[in-house]
């Protein structure tokens, strides 16, 4: 099937380090990747695996910690009301009133259900309703979605509730009959709305708090902003990464330094950095010579450093993915933002937490790395798709 532009929705991508820098968004990135991973909690994805009923599962995400916060309007209702949803590939509730309130109109329908979502520091509770969904201004309708309406809900600042976008099997064990909820993906794909259940995701480098710098193409591929080809690697066997876009793959440094061997580990647009497991984390720190920053909790390379620093490459489904020197470092612009120092320069990529039980996860690809590729996620074939962009080999940061 050629790839086409279906509809096309612009999201503000929003860091969320309003005190601490970089050590609050580190901090909010490890309370979610340990929430999603940790076997020691019901709202963990082993816990997920291991429960034998559906109602101790939970949509195993904790959105209210993501570094990074991505918001679009949705509009739910005839005529619809417009919401500010936190945008999550990581979960696959859709839900409102966090903030402003549900407005029923003639197409809203109660099902007397009850939704309970546990998102770690936060959770939603209320009920589920059927109602009309427009993606974006006018642009996508979906039909008869299942949507949570909260009575309470904790941790969810500033935003209406979140749009899922995960796959299906997170919704289960988040409504009191046990079912799983059809989301927004597989209601566009059955009702027609759209020509295939794929999903892409596009950035330009976040240089600015604040900008529109994300594009959402429900149902195809935006053709105008990837250069060359989209390779698809399948989905990961291995739990739990296989629960999420999890995927399989290896990195090396330079001229083949190795730093990490062929492991599982998966795609999370909520996460701000690139996370690798401790032995590739040390073997990345040894390589590049950085040193860890105390004021910031990062890696730091001085300008010399930098000079000589070499691309990493990712090697996924038999294809190499070169990420530059440059892609490497934090937007110098945006020190301020991490309350590091303006004249240093930092790496993005971050340990990933040794402790809260994380089994099976070697490596988090995060925004930091997200922004240098265009994804797909392609809910019909369980795979996802890379491509190069103008703005891979950019000298942005």
């Amino acid at each position: 099937m050629p790839s086409v532009v279906v509809n096309s929705v612009p999201f503000v991508t929003r860091l969320r380090a309003e005190t601490h820098g970089s050590k609050e968004l580190i901090e909010r990135d490890h309370a979610r990747i340990t929430n999603m991973f940790s076997p020691r909690t019901a709202d963990g994805a082993m816990a997920f695996v291991r429960s034998t009923r559906a109602e101790e599962a939970s949509p195993g995400v904790d959105a209210t910690n993501n570094g990074i916060a991505y918001t679009m309007p949705v509009g739910v209702g005839q005529p619809p009301t417009e919401y500010t949803l936190l945008v999550d590939t990581g979960s696959a509730l859709t839900w409102v009133g966090a903030k402003k309130k549900y407005n029923p109109t003639s197409t809203s329908h109660r099902t007397g259900d009850s939704v309970n979502a546990n998102y770690g520091a936060g959770s939603m509770t209320g009920n589920l309703y059927i109602d009309t969904v427009t993606l974006g201004p006018g642009l996508v309708v979906v039909q008869e979605q299942s949507i949570g309406v909260a009575k309470t809900s904790t941790g969810i600042r500033d935003v209406d509730g979140m749009v899922g976008l995960g796959p299906v099997a997170l919704t289960r064990g988040t409504v009191t009959s046990g079912r799983e909820i059809p989301t927004v993906m597989d209601n566009l794909s059955s009702q027609g709305a759209i020509p295939s259940d794929l999903l892409g995701i596009f950035y330009t480098p976040f240089t600015k708090v604040g900008e529109m710098n994300g594009e959402i193409t429900f149902g195809g591929i935006d053709e105008s902003k990837i250069t060359g080809v989209v390779n698809y690697v399948p989905l990961t066997t291995t739990p739990p990464a296989s629960l999420y876009w999890g995927i399989d793959q290896s990195i090396t440094y330079g001229t083949g330094i190795s730093i990490l061997d062929a492991a599982s580990g998966f795609i999370d647009t909520g996460a701000t950095f690139l996370y690798l497991i401790t032995d590739a984390f040390n073997a990345y720190k040894e390589a590049t010579g950085a040193s860890t920053d105390s004021a910031t909790g990062l890696l730091t390379i001085t300008q010399e450093q930098y000079n000589v620093l070499r691309s990493l490459f990712f090697h996924i489904g038999g294809v190499t993915y070169e990420f530059p020197p440059n892609a490497q470092i934090w937007p110098r612009a945006l020190n301020s933002v991490l309350k590091g120092d303006p004249n240093k320069i930092y790496l993005i990529v971050v340990e990933i937490p040794s402790t809260g039980g994380i089994d099976g996860i070697r490596v988090v690809n995060g925004f930091s790395w997200l922004q240098r590729f265009y994804t797909v996620y392609d809910n019909t074939n369980g795979r996802v798709g890379f491509a190069t962009t103008h703005y891979t080999n950019a000298n942005t940061n």
